[in-house]
């Protein structure tokens, strides 16, 4: 039976990923702070499903004792800070938590087993202003926040501990990927919430920033089978993974208005405190290296991905009225 380590079990990508590898018959083991009975998050309706070893990637012995309990063949790094303004109120703990943690990891690894293969998630906003767009993995990286700091170290560090020792440790870019398991304070839950709390007579109308701002959204589930792609190779390579489309806010409300029959300008309103300076670069993705060489393609359209999320936000309402 195959096995797979994953930090960050209780977020959005740890939960699409550790269904995807149940599907695929691993055994799955997760590294938890906490006792046995701490909360899931997002995978809670996995409990029983994958079994729990404590430890903190800061923390190298418990890392160590966790790495040799499991001793899975390949590990899945997900865990970081994932809500970017937040990394402004908390540099020093935003870089520790991302790049530090890849270290320990890393190091661990060295250590028991440099067999093991290791996937370490980067993040598209490490380009930051890069002048150019799409970004591919040959990109320059000029990042704009702590979390992007944080993210570009991680990424450098998997490059030089895999030419110096040797490690299968691959790196994955991902953009901005998106389900309805999304915190509610990232703008893609924020607009489908808002939607479906107007389309119920729950809100008169929807408050944004600027709508002008651009993302490359992509579906969830699509990326975490992208990263279980990656450690499938026969070498560990770093790959972009996102959708190629840039997609602007108003036209995320457009689409998610128009899944309840309703136009979305009679209900938008823009809050001038929450426009950010504009973008030098957008942040787009050029996924063509993963497409190639492993074969990725996105199953999800951005319109079914923004439908699936409000659809989720109606029912969960409605359950919460029952």
């Amino acid at each position: 039976m195959r096995s797979a380590l994953i930090t960050g079990l209780t977020g959005q990508d740890g939960s699409f990923l550790a269904e995807l590898l149940l599907e695929k018959g691993y055994a799955v083991t997760a590294l938890v702070r906490g006792g046995p009975d701490r909360g899931l998050g997002c995978s809670e309706h996995l409990r029983g499903r994958v079994e729990l070893v404590q430890g903190d990637l800061l923390d190298p012995p418990t890392l160590r004792a966790a790495l040799v309990q499991s001793a899975p063949r390949e590990i899945y790094h997900l865990a970081a800070p994932s809500f970017v303004p937040d990394s402004w109120a908390h540099p020093e703990r935003t870089v520790r938590a991302i790049a530090g943690s890849t270290a320990s990891l890393l190091e661990g690894v060295r250590e028991l087993d440099p067999t093991m293969r290791v996937f370490v998630a980067a993040s598209g906003a490490m380009f930051g202003d890069a002048g150019e767009c799409p970004q591919n993995e040959d990109t320059p990286c000029r990042p704009l926040t702590p979390y992007a700091v944080g993210k570009l170290a991680a990424h450098q560090l998997v490059g030089v501990l895999r030419a110096h020792d040797g490690l299968w440790v691959c790196s994955g870019i991902v953009f901005n990927h998106e389900s309805e398991r999304r915190p509610e304070q990232f703008v893609t839950r924020k607009v489908t919430r808002g939607v479906a709390e107007i389309a119920t007579g729950r809100r008169r109308e929807l408050t944004v920033g600027d709508l002008e701002a651009v993302r490359d959204w992509s579906f969830a589930g699509d990326i975490v089978r992208g990263v279980w792609m990656m450690l499938q190779r026969e070498r560990p390579d770093d790959y972009v993974l996102a959708s190629g489309v840039a997609r602007t806010v108003g036209e995320l409300a457009r689409v998610a208005f128009a899944c309840v029959g309703l136009e979305a300008e009679p209900y938008l309103r823009v809050d001038p405190a929450l426009v950010r300076a504009p973008e030098g670069t957008a942040s787009v993705g050029d996924p063509s290296r993963a497409r190639a060489q492993l074969g990725w393609e996105p199953s999800v359209s951005f319109e079914q991905l923004v439908e699936r999320m409000v659809q989720a936000d109606l029912a969960d309402l409605e359950a919460t009225e029952a």
